[in-house]
């Protein structure tokens, strides 16, 4: 047996150096699964068990018969053969423990839902790896990492589970996730609907992907959370980017400005200047993400609300460009540094760990394409266009493969979903991610829910004596949706008999 062990690590898009620019958005999206520390629960309420199952390496050909192992958590400790059921968790980009760890929703519900608790691994993730070692070795080894394929390993995980485990044959399944992990289990339900019974689907970005929803729609959310909190903090935002182009035109300002924002290396390059408004932009990108109303362990951690405590320092953009400057590192050293032990600050680092680097930057590059941009008049940043033929053209450079970027609407529907059923999107309004979610109900059974004073997938996350009210009302829908569904199924059991 296992515990989940809080792991303060987080997933990084992409090593330093590596080829793909990515923008700050596409970089953040996997650096929101780590947040903060279960308070509800203690170690013994999270005991849980670690396995593997064989899996077919390519499960849509018939070329080869190769196999990896998944591995999968189970907790049952709540669960009960006679009317209960099964929570599903679609694993995403990052270890599955660590998604054990920050998924305590699931785990406070166990006991109401009489539930059984699976965390699935995603393939090329964690030790779920198709080829070991050699996993990542280049895109023939990386060729069959695809939602698809990772959807058909969670169906057939489903279908061990009710085959081997005895009284889980004929329970309902619910696939749960958040994020990345979030599309998956609602893409879960719309492919498989004979396996799952529902999904929650929380913070999923289903429509972020063509021209379903405006390219500058998720750093203009970015730069709506800095305004709500003060204007000036979102203009000082703005106005700072000019400042460090000034700065930096001479030898001089180089210096000033690795010395005033406390750099451990120096700036001695305009690609040292583009690094490092990009990893400043990115920081802005991943406060926005993680703004939650109490203190978190996230890449550093974090006082309660950080959006709010950073344009503390951001209430005046009617200063000089150096003045300016100095009130910027003291917002990032709020990001950085709160625990106040960090001598300097690294612009090759916006995580403490880069799992899932590779894994995901392939994904990125074949179809899981996300278009950004900004213009720096609808948003704070400087502007930049979104060019689909760079993109492609640095993809091939890295991984010799060419993006998709209408696969993932061709496979699962973009807007066209309403023949199917009983999928909760939540989305909390603080959260970027929310501009490529759904915010309004498709149908009575694809239904919508807002969470207003929510960051990414809040209600994924353990109770909290600070949970706003609205986050607490978005659980209990959902539970209540959850308990019709297992209701329902029962009812079609009974029927059937």
């Amino acid at each position: 047996m296992g515990r989940c062990v809080l792991l303060f690590l987080l997933l990084g898009f992409l090593m330093s150096g590596a080829a793909i620019p990515l923008p700050p958005a596409l970089r953040a999206l996997s650096n929101v699964h780590l947040l903060t520390s279960f308070t509800s629960l203690s170690g013994e309420d999270m005991e849980h068990s670690t396995r593997y199952l064989q899996q077919k390496v390519d499960h849509f050909g018939f070329k080869t018969d190769k196999t990896f192992r998944q591995r999968y958590l189970i907790a049952d400790r709540h669960w009960k053969r006679d009317g209960g059921s099964i929570l599903f968790y679609t694993g995403n980009e990052g270890d599955i423990v660590w998604i054990c760890n920050n998924t305590g929703f699931m785990w406070d519900v166990a006991e109401e839902l009489k539930a059984m608790l699976v965390f699935a691994e995603h393939r090329y993730y964690g030790k779920s790896l198709p080829f070991g070692d050699s996993s990542f070795k280049d895109s023939k080894h990386m060729n069959f990492l695809t939602s698809e394929q990772a959807l058909a390993d969670f169906a057939q995980l489903i279908k061990h589970l009710k085959r081997t485990i005895p009284g889980a044959d004929n329970q309902p399944v619910i696939a749960v996730g958040g994020s990345y992990g979030g599309m998956l289990a609602a893409w879960l339900r719309m492919k498989y609907p004979h396996m799952v019974v529902g999904a929650i689907a929380a913070s999923a970005p289903i429509w972020q992907f063509e021209d379903i929803v405006p390219c500058g729609t998720f750093m203009e959310i970015v730069t709506t959370d800095f305004r709500k909190s003060d204007p000036d903090c979102s203009e000082s935002i703005s106005k700072s980017w000019d400042a460090i182009n000034r700065l930096s035109r001479t030898g001089a300002g180089l210096h000033w400005l690795s010395e005033a924002l406390h750099l451990c290396a120096p700036l001695t390059t305009s690609q040292d200047i583009q690094r490092l408004k990009d990893w400043i932009s990115e920081t802005w990108v991943n406060l926005a993400v993680v703004d939650y109303p109490y203190e978190a362990n996230f890449l550093q951690p974090l006082p309660a609300w950080p959006v709010k405590v950073v344009c503390q320092y951001l209430n005046n953009p009617r200063v000089s460009d150096t003045q300016l400057l100095q009130n910027i590192f003291q917002a990032l050293n709020v990001y950085y540094n709160y625990s106040g032990q960090a001598l300097c600050l690294n612009i090759s680092e916006t995580s403490t760990s880069s799992l899932g680097h590779l894994s995901w930057s392939y994904q990125v590059c074949t179809e899981m394409v996300v278009p950004f941009c900004t213009n720096g008049f609808d948003d704070m940043f400087e502007p930049h266009p979104w060019d689909l033929k760079k993109f492609s053209d640095d993809c091939f450079n890295q991984w010799g493969v060419k993006p998709r970027p209408s696969w993932i609407t061709t496979m699962y529907g973009g807007k066209n979903i309403n023949s199917h059923t009983n999928i909760i999107f939540s989305n909390g309004e603080l959260d970027p991610w929310s501009g490529g979610g759904v915010t309004k109900n498709i149908t009575d059974t694809l239904v919508a829910i807002t969470i207003r004073e929510g960051a990414h997938h809040l209600d994924l996350r353990a109770n909290n004596a600070f949970d706003p009210m609205s986050v607490q009302l978005a659980r209990s829908l959902e539970v209540k949706y959850m308990k019709q569904w297992i209701k329902d199924f029962y009812d079609s059991l009974r029927k059937k008999y």
